[in-house]
Order: structure tokens, then C-alpha cells, then sequence
């Protein structure tokens, strides 16, 4: 039996070398590699500035607090994400206001955005679901009809492009996730970008406790001064060291993305009850984090032994995400729903099955899943 697993991480002697190479020295923290890492991801996605950050959450949070958000204030937010996409905003005590996704492609429903605003809002947060990017251009009309920021969640989007831009750098500020079956790793860690210098200089201060200078730039051992609230959000040089070497793979790391996603979805096409997302225009550049399965009404409530015969044939799968994020207890319990107010988010979180396309696996691989998926299916349904 082949065994495919959903995610793994690539690493080769070229970062364990890199990462033994700051481990000889004593700048662990505030070092130039993480420079360097912040340069090169820069450059990669043609931004304007770059900032290492500890994760994805640390960076959506940081622009948050740098606008200022708190109570009272409100953001809206895709009800179909990850929880660390609200949870950026409710730590800064701002209430996140959640809209339905669209059944196409799992990203935020634009059209509904508008019917969510009120006065109290101060910002619209987008994710690129799976790595598809969202069109960026509607978003940004409405929030500049409406005087608000937008921020990007990139966290499964490396690579991925709208009308030839990078996302994450339509909006204010995006940002990105280096966990270890993302695109590329750093173990943990992520960046943001953007194309406003000023807030990447404000990043940085306030990622490192509001300290007006750290330990490379200070006169005198141990004196500073603290000019503003902060936190301990830093990348260290061994993750950046790590990252360093992955920037460089990462054109391939995509290519193999791709190539696997094309495959896996010819052979999934034209399975009874079983959807996949459409595949997007010329404007779209897909990043190809995995491939999901939706399932029909019907065969939802099975969904676990769809899973289970899958992963049974040695084939690897997870879901994205196990609930629209204001059903979980802790959003529904602070702010009550009455009914299926998501039933988009809830069709996707309930009835999908995301199958594995990244770059540690091959056509083979991908001939494999597509005939596993259609045997279980076979054999369940």
C-alpha cells in the first residue's frame, strides 16, 4: 500500500548547514539573516517592505494594534478561516463580524461585505482560501468607499497572484504563515509586507516590546529607551536561516504544487456527489495549498467514514476548517447565533475533505489519491 502523506516539510542539508552556521556565533536575536530573509521575501513578492514576525497570528495582530483597534471597533471577517484570523481581532477586544463564503471558491462572499459594515467598522479582513486568491480589486473599492483598512491573511498563499499582484499587497498589510506544511517552513514563523514603509517601520518597533533600539544599535550595553507599547513577536536568525534557503526552492516548491493539484483534479472530475472548487480565471494565480473535496448534503453526515476509508489506503487527508469560525464555543458563546447564518462556510467546513498536492509527492502519488478517493467513495456511498 502507498502511503501519501497530507504534509511535509522539505528540508535538506543546505538549512541544517545554515542553521549550524548561526549556532557557531553568538547573534541569535536581532541578527542580519533575519535582514536578509525580510529582504529576499520582499523581493520575491515585489513589496515594499518586509518584517519578520514569530507567526502569521503575531503579524495580523501587530497590524491590528498598530491601527489602533479596540473596543468597540469591528472587522470584518470570512466566517470560513482559520480561528487565528478572528482571533487577531478580538485580542486587540474589537469584535470580529463574520460573512458567508461562496461556494466557488470558498473565499469571502464580496457581495455580501457591504451589508456588514456599519459605522463602528474599521477595517476588512481577507483570507486567500487554500491559496486562491480573492478579488482583490472589489474589496478594495468597498473599503475605500467606506474609509477602511484592509488587511490580508496570506497564510496558505505564497505564490498566489491576483491580475499579476502578489497577494497581500492590495490591502494595507498581509500576512504570512511559515508552519511546517506550509509552502515553505521556518518551523514556526511569518512576515508581513507592505507597501507602506511607515507602517513596516512601526512593525518593527512594536514586534520587539516598543524598545527604541535593540542590542546591535545601542551606544552603551543595556540602555534604551521604550517609546511605545510592544510585544516579543521577533523571528530568530535560525528560523530565518531556514527561511533563507527555502526562498530559494520556492519557485520549484510551486511548480510541483501545480503540477500535482492539475493531476489530482482530473482525476477527481466528474465523481457523483462530489464537488470541486471551480478553477479561477487568467486574473487568478493559484498557490495550490491543497485540494478539497465537498461532498453533497446527502453524504455529509458519513463524512467521517469517507475519512476514515481514505486514510485507510495509506492516503493522508485533513479538513479546512472543522467549523465556520463563529459556531466554535468560544464565538458562538460570546456572540449567539440563531440558525445556519453560514450555510456556505458550514457546506465547506462540514462536508470537505482536503487531499494532499504539496511538493514531496509526485503524478504517481496523485493517480494514487484520485483512485483512492473514488474506490471509498465507491465503498461508502
Amino acid at each position: 500500500m502507498r502511503k501519501v502523506t497530507f504534509g511535509k516539510p522539505i528540508i535538506g542539508d543546505e538549512e541544517r548547514n545554515a542553521v549550524q552556521k548561526v549556532l557557531e556565533g553568538t547573534l541569535l536575536v536581532h541578527g542580519p539573516i533575519a535582514k536578509q530573509f525580510e529582504a529576499d521575501f520582499a523581493s520575491y513578492t515585489g513589496s515594499e517592505a518586509c518584517v519578520s514576525v514569530s507567526s502569521c497570528t503575531a503579524g495580523l495582530h501587530l497590524c491590528y494594534f498598530d491601527m489602533g483597534l479596540g473596543a468597540g471597533d469591528e472587522v470584518i471577517v470570512p466566517a470560513q478561516t482559520h480561528v487565528a484570523t478572528a482571533h487577531a481581532v478580538e485580542l486587540c477586544g474589537a469584535k470580529p463580524v463574520f460573512v458567508d463564503a461562496e461556494i466557488k471558491s470558498g473565499n469571502i462572499d464580496i457581495s455580501k461585505i457591504e451589508e456588514r459594515i456599519t459605522p463602528r467598522t474599521k477595517a476588512i479582513s481577507v483570507v486567500h482560501f487554500l491559496g486562491l486568491p480573492v478579488a482583490m480589486d472589489k474589496v478594495c473599492a468597498i473599503a475605500e468607499k467606506h474609509g477602511l483598512k484592509v488587511i490580508e491573511d496570506c497564510a496558505l498563499a505564497i505564490g498566489g497572484r491576483y491580475k499579476g499582484k502578489h497577494v497581500g499587497l492590495w490591502g494595507d498589510a498581509g500576512a504570512y504563515s511559515f508552519y511546517p506544511v506550509k509552502h515553505i517552513t521556518t518551523a514556526e514563523g511569518g512576515v508581513v509586507i507592505t507597501k507602506h514603509e511607515d507602517l513596516a517601520a512601526r512593525l518593527v518597533h512594536k514586534k520587539a516590546f516598543g524598545v527604541d533600539r535593540n542590542v546591535t544599535e545601542r551606544k552603551e550595553p543595556g540602555i534604551y529607551d521604550v517609546t511605545d507599547l510592544g510585544f516579543n513577536y521577533r523571528m530568530n536568525e535560525m528560523q530565518a536561516a531556514i527561511g533563507i534557503e527555502q526562498m530559494k526552492r520556492i519557485d520549484g516548491f510551486l511548480e510541483k504544487r501545480k503540477a500535482n493539484y492539475d493531476t489530482l483534479y482530473a482525476g477527481l472530475e466528474n465523481i457523483d456527489g462530489v464537488t470541486l472548487f471551480e478553477k479561477p480565471g487568467a486574473d487568478f494565480e493559484n498557490s495550490h495549498y491543497c485540494l478539497s473535496i465537498i461532498l453533497d448534503e446527502k453524504m455529509r453526515a458519513d463524512r467521517s467514514k469517507l475519512v476514515k476509508a481514505i486514510n485507510d489506503k495509506g492516503v493522508g487527508t485533513s479538513v479546512y476548517y472543522p467549523s465556520p469560525v463563529p459556531y466554535f464555543t468560544y464565538y458562538k458563546e460570546k456572540y449567539p447565533v440563531t440558525g445556519d447564518e453560514y450555510p456556505v462556510a458550514s457546506a465547506i467546513s462540514y462536508g470537505s475533505i482536503a487531499l494532499p498536492v504539496g511538493p514531496h509527492l509526485g503524478a504517481e502519488d496523485m493517480e494514487y489519491v484520485a483512485e483512492m478517493v473514488k474506490k471509498s467513495v465507491g465503498e461508502v456511498f
